[in-house]
């Protein structure tokens, strides 16, 4: 009888002790995910920030889509024409950059030269939340579409990762704010 009593105790202990690391385990993994997610997220907003920084001409502005003259690469020795936009299935953003001859009005683009580049691969489409909204001189938002393109002096870049904790559907965003400083305006 007192085998039989440690047996049943001893289970229920293991079942509960088992639960309670198993449950642990998984949280920690969803974290780091997140974490990770999160950390590659951070420094893919940093560097669009910066692409976006040194842009000298914009050639479509749109909600999800925005196509500059910009230095992609450190070692650029011309403007590179850059697209950023979201795939077909709105699951990852990515850059279209086609090399130039010269700097514009001059170059033109190199269109063998054309890469495409993956910036964030599990993209999260955050409803009423747009990638890229656009800000004149005040700093208020410019409804789209816009006319002008010159009146844009800032862009708001938003991006959304899926989160793997315990609440189905969350995200984290982060939103990068970017003065059009190096942008010419006698093109």
């Amino acid at each position: 009888m007192e085998l039989l009593i440690v047996i049943i105790v001893t289970s229920i202990v293991s079942t509960a002790a088992f639960t309670f690391f198993n449950n642990s385990i998984k949280q920690y993994f969803n974290l780091q995910q997140d974490s990770m997610q999160f950390g590659d997220m951070s420094m893919q907003s940093q560097r669009v920030s910066n692409v976006l920084r040194g842009l000298t001409d914009i050639n479509i502005a749109n909600s999800n889509d925005l196509t500059i003259y910009a230095y992609f690469s450190p070692n650029d020795t011309f403007v590179s024409l850059v697209r950023y936009y979201k795939n077909a299935s709105n699951t990852a953003l990515l850059a279209d950059v086609t090399r130039m001859t010269a700097d514009p009005p001059i170059g033109t683009p190199i269109t063998s030269s054309l890469k495409t580049y993956t910036i964030i691969e599990s993209f999260f489409n955050v409803s009423g939340l747009n990638t890229f909204e656009y800000l004149d001189s005040g700093g208020n938002n410019l409804t789209m579409p816009i006319s002008d393109l010159h009146t844009i002096k800032g862009i708001k870049v938003n991006l959304a990762v899926p989160s793997t904790g315990p609440i189905a559907n969350s995200k984290t965003v982060i939103t990068s704010q970017v003065s059009l400083r190096n942008r010419k305006t006698n093109l």
